[in-house]
């Protein structure tokens, strides 16, 4: 039987300025991924509807039900409202594991870098 080990770590007093930009890239890509992605709609599917696309790979849906189903289908539908959770998981998960943390906003950041530059790639191509 394995060990189970508990550190116990202390609160940084602040992040540094690199963790700070690299959390708030990363907050911004997780937040659009779950709230607009059309990948993700169908995990919004029982709490909201669809109405029509909104762009690259995103869609606009509206709230559904009432209640509990209501409050979830207005949590992930509203980017603004999830990246409030989004940047909390990302922050605690910077102090618990920062390597693994760090990996994957990492993995956010350049997906949104990405997602930029397909954006100038195809105003270029208008251009011509």
């Amino acid at each position: 039987m394995g060990a189970f080990v508990v550190r116990r770590r202390t609160l940084p007093e602040r992040l540094p300025v690199e963790d700070l930009a690299l959390l708030t890239v990363a907050t911004f890509r997780l937040s659009r991924l779950v709230t607009k992605d059309s990948v993700t709609a169908v995990v919004r599917a029982p709490f909201t509807r669809y109405e029509e696309p909104a762009g690259e790979g995103e869609v606009n849906e509206e709230v559904t039900g009432s209640g509990l189903r209501h409050a979830v289908g207005e949590l992930v539908s509203c980017p603004f409202c999830i990246s409030v959770w989004a940047a909390t998981g990302l922050t605690f998960g910077l102090v618990a594991a920062p390597r693994s943390t760090r990996l994957v906003c990492s993995a956010l950041a350049a997906v949104t870098g990405s997602d930029a530059l397909q954006f100038v790639f195809a105003a270029l191509r208008r251009l011509e």
